[in-house]
């Protein structure tokens, strides 16, 4: 029954662990960072999800009503917010990086990367 009234946080979990199996699994560096993405979008779920509380309004005084009461916390949103304005860098660094992989070893697989930047070394 728990899980009926937390259905945004068990979607949130089930996000993160398809996010989670994606880096894991995949060799390709895109699949890698979509994975890493899933990821911060569940968190930004979970986190939205506990900040929300039934029945109470944001933190604006209406009608002279000051009781904590009434209103949520805004501290979740705010993290929120900035984990998805940090999330988005973080995003863009790493394709950009993703990029500059490609140009010079011509693949997207890790291994093979790796594999190259080895042969690189001992030459």
């Amino acid at each position: 029954m728990d899980f009926l009234q937390n259905y945004v946080e068990l979607a949130a979990m089930v996000l993160f662990g398809i996010g989670f199996t994606t880096l894991l699994l995949h060799k390709n560096m895109i699949k890698k960072i979509i994975g890493f993405s899933i990821m911060d979008n569940a968190i930004f779920l979970f986190l939205a999800a506990k900040g929300y509380i039934e029945g109470r309004t944001a933190p604006i005084v209406v009608d002279g009503v000051q009781t904590v009461e009434a209103y949520i916390n805004p501290i979740p949103a705010g993290l929120v917010l900035t984990g998805i304005v940090v999330s988005v860098s973080v995003t863009a660094v790493m394709l950009s990086l993703t990029i500059r992989l490609y140009r010079r070893y011509h693949t997207l697989d890790i291994d093979e990367i790796t594999a190259l930047c080895r042969k690189e070394g001992e030459e």
